[in-house]
């Protein structure tokens, strides 16, 4: 028997949206399947429901010829499926061992599972010591964490979704050489990632989702990219137009940009200095946890610093807060999607108001100016496709991907002079991503200042016409985006600034 797991005929629906409608695949013993789709296509639905942790409303599994319905991932992971999340859960307080053990249903005495994590993480080439704080790890270490509680498991089957999004290029290979060891011993693999090349590279089979349904199985080593892309959204993915850089004046000046890290695990800012023109788009690589949280916090004005540290045009605005440098143009659309950009219990017209308030002028007399909100509201939806029933949906019922969307949207749609943006494309689909990066780049065509700060280099080397990294804290000196090269800006997202950027400014002259 070739097949580990049989997904057969599973649907699952919610209020307005049908996310599994007869969904059937397979993944065989020893395969690493990828599993692609636009966001909103159905894999997050699909994946829960094979952990355990959605029950379908139709439809069966079987596991290794054995009916398999999880009650929960509790089950899912008594019968050998495991997980790694998108998005970590781990204790920032705690040490890898104490993590680790929370995760596991009979965890063994505290001196024989260090060595149970030493072995392991050693053996997979994923180097961890048990007693060190979470808080204390790189955003890759952390990976490992979570890969290392699942293989102590002894998974017949480890789904890992969009698991290089927080990733160096060294990292990344890193990864790639333990999953194909895993798949080497018999472990299957089910993969899902927006990076469709490393789709190709990676997965020896690959299913394709649109609107819930299953419509094309492929070997992604046959496809391309842009046939790969193509499948998901049922149409050619547009190329990316060349845009002429032309720089104006500056517009943003930072000047020697220093703030304390908040909280214990957070990190300080180290005197960053530089300029954006008129036109100009940066691009700011680095790992997750280096500082980029606290960049955007001190551009948009949420954490204060002295006023002469940061000048919007002539103007310094480094002690106003967040309205105050909207109302002047500087802009910005953090991270965190739901909390942070956006309120998950308000609708898209209530978050559209929250943020175009001050700036579009949405009330006036003490009055909310309904019209003009619903108008904002309307025109982020249909300019940005965002997909929704309307308007008066909740930010929370919206996908990952729509989301974002939406959150770029509504900041572009508000003609800023500077707009700042942390990881814009993160976890969306390549459709989305080409709109999210041709919006970015058409505002800075139209004479605004981009700061782009991502962990996707593919990203940044298409959009960005000056390229810097921030490590630890430090931002390098920004240079021109065109012949940088890729295994230098990794050593330097690692925090090897000195070498790496002297390699860089070598290879420019």
């Amino acid at each position: 028997m070739n097949t580990l797991l049989d997904v057969d005929d599973v649907s699952k629906a919610y209020p307005g949206v049908k996310a599994n409608d007869g969904v059937n695949f397979v993944v065989d013993f020893g395969e690493i399947h990828a599993l692609l789709g636009e966001n909103g296509a159905g894999k997050s639905t699909l994946v829960k429901v094979i952990y355990g942790l959605v029950r379908p409303d139709s439809g069966q599994m079987r596991l290794a010829g054995e009916s398999y319905a999880p009650a929960g991932p509790v089950a899912a992971r008594a019968q050998g499926v495991a997980m790694v999340f998108q998005h970590f859960s781990l204790f920032d307080a705690l040490s890898v061992a104490e993590n680790i053990a929370l995760g596991m249903t009979d965890p063994p005495e505290r001196r024989v599972l260090a060595e149970r994590i030493r072995a392991v993480s050693q053996e997979y080439g994923l180097p961890l010591e048990p007693d060190r704080l979470i808080g204390d790890l790189s955003v890759g270490e952390r990976q490992r964490v979570e890969i290392v509680r699942c293989l102590l498991q002894s998974p017949r089957l480890l789904i890992m979704d969009e698991p290089t999004s927080v990733l160096t290029p060294q990292e990344v290979e890193q990864l790639f050489a333990t999953l194909r060891k895993l798949r080497a011993e018999g472990v299957s693999i089910l993969y899902i990632s927006h990076k469709l090349d490393e789709i190709r590279q990676l997965c020896d089979r690959a299913t394709i989702l649109r609107r819930g349904r299953v419509v094309a199985t492929c070997n992604p080593r046959l496809e391309t990219g842009r046939s790969l892309a193509g499948m998901m959204i049922g149409q050619e993915l547009a190329q990316p137009s060349q845009r002429a850089f032309a720089p104006g004046e500056t517009v943003l000046q930072i000047n020697g940009l220093s703030l304390p890290g908040a909280g214990a695990f957070g990190v300080s800012l180290q005197d960053i200095n530089f300029r954006l023109r008129a036109g100009e788009i940066l691009g700011i690589a680095g790992v997750a946890g280096n500082g980029q949280d606290e960049l955007l916090l001190a551009l948009s004005g949420e954490r204060r610093v002295s006023r002469d540290m940061i000048r919007l045009g002539p103007a310094p605005v480094g002690d106003k807060g967040p309205n105050a440098r909207r109302a002047l143009g500087l802009l910005a659309a953090p991270e965190e999607r739901l909390g942070h950009a956006a309120a998950p219990a308000m609708t898209l017209e209530e978050n559209a108001f929250l943020s175009g308030r001050v700036r579009l002028k949405l009330t006036g007399g003490g009055f909310l100016r309904k019209a003009a909100i619903g108008g904002f509201a309307r025109r982020i939806v249909q300019d940005f496709d965002v997909r929704t029933p309307g308007v008066e949906t909740r930010a929370g019922a919206l996908s990952g991907g729509n989301l974002q969307k939406f959150v770029i949207g509504r900041e572009v749609l508000q003609s800023p002079k500077v707009l700042v943006v942390n990881q814009p494309t993160w976890g969306v689909d390549a459709h989305a991503a080409a709109q999210i990066r041709a919006a970015l780049q058409k505002l800075a065509s139209e004479g605004a200042g981009v700061i782009v700060i991502s962990q996707d280099l593919d990203e940044l080397m298409e959009i960005s016409d000056t390229f810097s990294v921030l490590a630890n804290g430090r931002l390098s000196t920004p240079r021109p985006a065109v012949g940088i090269d890729v295994e230098a800006i990794g050593r330097m997202m690692g925090g090897a600034f000195g070498a790496a950027d002297a390699e860089i400014a070598h290879a420019q002259t």
